[in-house]
């Protein structure tokens, strides 16, 4: 009698073992899928993928439990975002995370008007025209204004106080970002406000970023504005180390400059936004509608300064720049 209901239950054991890949692979199958695609490359992302995942896990879900994440990265070549985005519709994804600029929310906006889209983007979503207003968005798409392109006038300031004998400060461009015009209007305007003398510069290869920073030395420029582009974040490092080596004071658009040895940089809190985005996200895979969820405008700006760089340039930062900043690494 023991050994029959010994067997008995043995085999309703191996039975149920059997059934648990099966079921873990149900589970897995019905698991929403969030494509996530950028314009740039993963290693130069990762504290904002980081933010994104905070926010998802906020919101109930986390990667590899209950949600999968397919990620498209484009490695600065924008004219693969259309395709990358056009798969990610053919998978049949829950949710689009367009993030990394104007292109990418662009090709997302061309490949669906069904799949809901959140991005996190620096320009103006409705002068774009991928939403109707920041309060109802309207369709399929909402996510977080970063406000990153309206920077440009913010951060020349900045480094006319930072270096007020600098006679002509170089501006660095990529001109395939189609946010480059708003950022170049908005600089140009602050300058010539402060009759500041600029020269404007073009690059979106390693090349032209290399032939920019010979036509500096050239032109003798006294300082420089890097544009707030991806490409550039993923150039980050090659671009802080020619600046560096040619001993010209920069200024970026992300902390994450700063604190890979660039001079300073001002602009928005780029994982508090991603990590909102997330939250957005999540609530989506919930059942809320893009349309229903209000454009989020960033309210979290940093401006950092790295001492340790400006005296490697000779530079004496004014007290009143170190308590205005909100980061002084040392």
């Amino acid at each position: 009698m023991f050994d029959m209901r010994r067997r008995e239950f043995v085999t309703l054991l191996g039975g149920a073992a059997a059934a648990w890949p099966l079921a873990a692979r149900a589970q897995q199958a019905a698991m929403p899928v969030i494509g996530f695609l950028n314009s740039t490359t993963p290693a130069s992302w990762d504290p904002f993928v980081d933010g994104f995942r905070k926010g998802l896990n906020e919101a109930g879900y986390v990667e590899g439990r209950n949600v999968a994440i397919e990620y498209r990265w484009a490695e600065g070549q924008y004219d693969r975002l259309p395709a990358m985005a056009a798969d990610l519709v053919r998978r049949k994804v829950a949710v689009i995370v367009s993030t990394g600029g104007h292109s990418t929310l662009l090709a997302v906006t061309a490949a669906t008007a069904t799949i809901p889209v959140v991005f996190t983007f620096g320009g103006d979503p409705v002068g774009l025209g991928v939403v109707s207003s920041l309060n109802r968005p309207g369709g399929n798409v909402t996510g977080i204004n970063l406000f990153i392109t309206q920077m440009a006038s913010k951060r020349l300031g900045l480094l006319r106080e930072l270096v007020p004998n600098a006679e002509l400060i170089a501006m660095l461009f990529n001109p395939t970002n189609r946010g480059t015009d708003a950022q170049m209007k908005d600089a140009q305007e602050a300058a010539r406000a402060i009759n500041q003398q600029t020269h404007i510069l073009n690059a979106h290869t390693d090349e032209e970023i290399d032939a920019a920073f010979a036509a500096m030395v050239q032109i003798r420029a006294g300082a420089l504005l890097i544009g707030a582009d991806s490409y550039f974040t993923g150039r980050r490092d090659k671009i802080i180390a020619l600046a560096a080596r040619h001993r010209i004071p920069t200024i970026y658009e992300q902390r994450e400059h700063a604190l890979a040895g660039g001079l300073m940089s001002y602009g928005t809190n780029l994982a508090d936004g991603y990590r909102q985005a997330g939250i957005y996200t999540g609530r989506i895979l919930k059942g809320e509608k893009p349309a229903d969820l209000p454009v989020i405008q960033a309210t979290k700006f940093e401006f950092v300064i790295n001492l340790k760089t400006a005296t490697a340039l000779g530079l004496a930062v004014p007290n009143s720049m170190q308590l205005l900043a909100d980061e002084v690494i040392e």
